[in-house]
Formats: structure tokens, C-alpha cells, sequence
């Protein structure tokens, strides 16, 4: 399932983004008390260059920040079972993101990475 997923998204973006996704990871957020910092995907890529990440969220909704590099005000919104949000351009050069701890109550949420190759 996840290298047919991995090459629909290809065809799809490869277009724009110049190569194919390879790399397919997984993380697992138990509870609203797992979460991951701010960060970008960079290693693998010079400051000044773009590359792409397609995330697909499986199980509860979990909410997605995103705030300008370097700091600032944040937009948030809420990725459920099924989404799809793909971060190319600029924003992985310019823009951080991150899945806040939360209070509220949160089942398990698995999201799914789709990168090219050497980008983390």
C-alpha cells in the first residue's frame, strides 16, 4: 500500500517537484502527549533550494502548525483520517511545522511521510 501511494503521489508531483518521492516514513502519536518541535525538512538540501513532503494522516485528527522560519505568529488547522497535505516550494525553506502536544482527549494518530531522496 504505502510504495503504490508513494508512486501516485510521484506522478502527481513530479512535474513540480523535478524528482520522485523514494523514502516512505512513519510516526506514531499515541495520545495527545506525543508530538514533534517546530522544524522543516532540510538535510539534504541547501538553505536556498525547495523540496517537497507529502503527509497522509491516519487515525484521530491532530492539529498542523505552521509558523514563518525563524519565529511568529502561527496558523493552525486540523488534519483528520485521510488527509493529504503536500509542503512544497518555498514553504519547507521558509516555513516551520509542527504537531503541538495537546490536552483534549486524542486517539492514536499514524502520520505517513512521502519524501525524495536524502531529504529529512
Amino acid at each position: 500500500m504505502l510504495v503504490e501511494a508513494r508512486e501516485q503521489l510521484s506522478r502527481r508531483y513530479a512535474a513540480e517537484l523535478g524528482e520522485r518521492f523514494v523514502t516512505s516514513g512513519m510516526c506514531l502519536y499515541r495520545d495527545g502527549r506525543d508530538s514533534v518541535a517546530w522544524h522543516g525538512d532540510r538535510i539534504g538540501r541547501a538553505k536556498d533550494l525547495d523540496t517537497m513532503v507529502a503527509i497522509l494522516s491516519v487515525g484521530s485528527a491532530r492539529t498542523l502548525k505552521l509558523r514563518p522560519r525563524g519565529g511568529g505568529e502561527s496558523i493552525g488547522f486540523s488534519l483528520g483520517h485521510g488527509d493529504l497535505v503536500v509542503m512544497g516550494g518555498s514553504c519547507q525553506r521558509t516555513w516551520d511545522h509542527a504537531i503541538p502536544k495537546t490536552s483534549e482527549p486524542v486517539g492514536p494518530r499514524i502520520s505517513i511521510q512521502f519524501r525524495p531522496r536524502g531529504v529529512r
